[in-house]
Parts: C-alpha cells; structure tokens; sequence
C-alpha cells in the first residue's frame, strides 16, 4: 500500500505523461507541473502575441530565423518559468493546500518534497530562465526581471484582495510586454493595449478555474472573484471576455495589422462566447473544462496575427 508521500494527488492528471515517468521523479514533475500543460500554454501564447504585434511594428513580415529561435527560446522559457512559479506558490501555500481536498495530495503537502528541496529546485528553475532572459536585448532584459516582483507577490494575493485573478493577468501577461520588446527594443500603445486585453481575458478564464475550488476556498478564507462574483460570475466573465476582445483587436489594428487579423479574430471572439454559453460554475469538471479551452483561444488569437504578418 502507498504511503503517503507515494499516493497520486488528488488534482493529477491520470492520462499525463507524468504517471508513466519513473516514480521518483513524478513528485518533481508534478511540482512543475508538467503534467498540466494548459498553464505553460497560457504562459507562452501572450509571448507569441507580443513577438508577431512587435514585428508588425517595425513594418516586417513574422517567422524569420531570428523569430523561430526567439519562438524556442520563450516555448522553454514559459515551461521553465511556469514550473518555478507553480514552485513558489506551493511552498507559500503549502498550508493552504493541506487544506484543501483537491491539493492535499501536492508533492510539498503530502511530505513527497520538503521545503528545503522545493527552495533549491525553484532555485534552479531560476537560473534557467535567466539563461534564456540574457539572450534578449537589454530592454528586454530589465523588463523580464521586473516582473519577478509580480510573481512574489501573487501568492498573497488571494489572502488580501477579492482580485487575484487580476493580479495572475498582470503576471501571466508580462510576455506579451516582453516578447514585444525582445523584437522592438522598446514599448508602445498598441502592445499597452494587447497587455491589457489579456489581463481581462485571464480575469474571465480564471475566474472559471477558481470556481472549482470555491467551496474550499470559502471554508479556509481564501478569496477569489468565483466567490465575489457567485452565480452572477458568468456575466462577468462575459464582460471580461468583450473587454479582452475588443482592447486586443484594437492593438492589432494599432500596428496596422489589418482586415485579416480581424477576420480571425472573429474566431476568436466567438470561441470566447461559446465558453461563457456552456460554462456551468456549480460542475467542476465543467469548469476545468472550459478554463482549458482557453489553449485553442490563443491559437485563434496567434493565428490571427500571423495572417495579417504575412497577408497585411
């Protein structure tokens, strides 16, 4: 019989990769969760967004070689980066998550890592992700480290403020500012308006992720806009949605991407709309369900820009 330090948590993913991987290092895995991949996909499409807006601002088609390499470089980035601060924020929330059903099972919770160990592969994590920062532009580079004060912070967020969803769109976002100046060396407007699309569109696909744990949330006093919002959420997330949708449309036409990257977007806002209809805030399943859709909203938006790159 598992102890347990051995037991499978009860939030992982039973057909993932991570269950075939040898048993000693699926706490590892698990901690970066490499066994979620939505996270890094929503981590790494604002980068893409930035990379495309900032070659359409310098007047110049996307994907070339510098593009492909800058691609792999934030494709690592994000895996690494969001492994470390899945890291981060389950040693600050190691007694939170004891608490809760769904992450009692974690690897810092159920003793299969100490904390000493989380500290030191976050450590590392780190220093991974500074490898691939230094290969950007010094612009690039302050910006990217600026951002390390969001991600101290968001796991007190939720102790303090009804709005953390906000804050994680202030955070999971900064790739958009950043791949944007990688390219440009600089920022403007239009990428000012496609960093604050997106915090709405996180507000409205986290506020559907938070509903899954709202119960257990309300038992231990954390806050979350699924419990500020309750049974109204889906209008809000609706409201969310038509801002995410109509700042990020105008930043592409702020940098002159034109009637293709429109088109698109339509797509876009419809898969937007088709999430909000079938939302169902009091099934669980139902929610993480359509918070993982968001991996197919960005691609539509990716897409979108990319046409009008090479159509425009």
């Amino acid at each position: 019989m598992p102890t347990r330090s051995q037991a499978t948590p009860a939030d992982a993913v039973p057909a993932s990769w991570v269950e075939h991987a040898p048993r000693s290092l699926r706490p590892w895995l698990r901690l970066a969760r490499l066994d979620r991949p939505i996270g890094t996909w929503l981590l790494f499409w604002p980068c893409i967004f930035g990379l495309i807006l900032g070659a359409a601002a310098d007047e110049r088609r996307f994907l070339d070689w510098r593009d492909l390499y800058y691609v792999a470089l934030f494709g690592i980035g994000s895996l690494v980066m969001r492994g470390a601060g899945c890291t981060f924020n389950d040693i600050v929330d190691r007694d939170i998550d004891a608490k809760v059903a769904r992450t009692s099972g974690r690897p810092i919770p159920s003793g299969a890592i100490t904390t000493r160990q989380a500290v030191l592969f976050l450590i590392v994590q780190c220093l991974v992700g500074l490898g691939i920062l230094i290969q950007f532009n010094l612009f690039a580079v302050a910006l990217g480290a600026s951002s390390l004060l969001l991600v101290a912070a968001y796991p007190f967020m939720k102790r303090i403020t009804w709005w953390p969803q906000a804050w994680l769109g202030l955070t999971f976002n900064w790739g958009a500012l950043l791949g944007f100046a990688a390219q440009t060396g600089r920022l403007d407007v239009g990428v000012g308006m496609l960093y604050a699309g997106l915090i709405f569109w996180t507000l409205g696909y986290d506020t559907i992720y938070a509903h899954q744990d709202k119960d257990d949330d309300e038992l231990i006093g954390v806050k979350s806009t699924a419990r500020l919002f309750g049974r109204d959420s889906r209008k809000w997330i609706l409201r969310f949605y038509a801002i995410a949708f109509t700042l990020i449309l105008a930043a592409g036409f702020t940098e002159h991407t034109g009637w293709p990257f429109a088109f698109v977007m339509l797509a876009a806002g419809a898969h937007l709309l088709w999430q909000v209809k079938r939302l169902d805030v009091d099934n669980a399943d139902n929610c993480l369900g359509v918070f993982r859709s968001n991996r197919e909203t960005g691609a539509l938006i990716a897409l979108a820009l990319l046409l009008a790159s090479w159509l425009g």
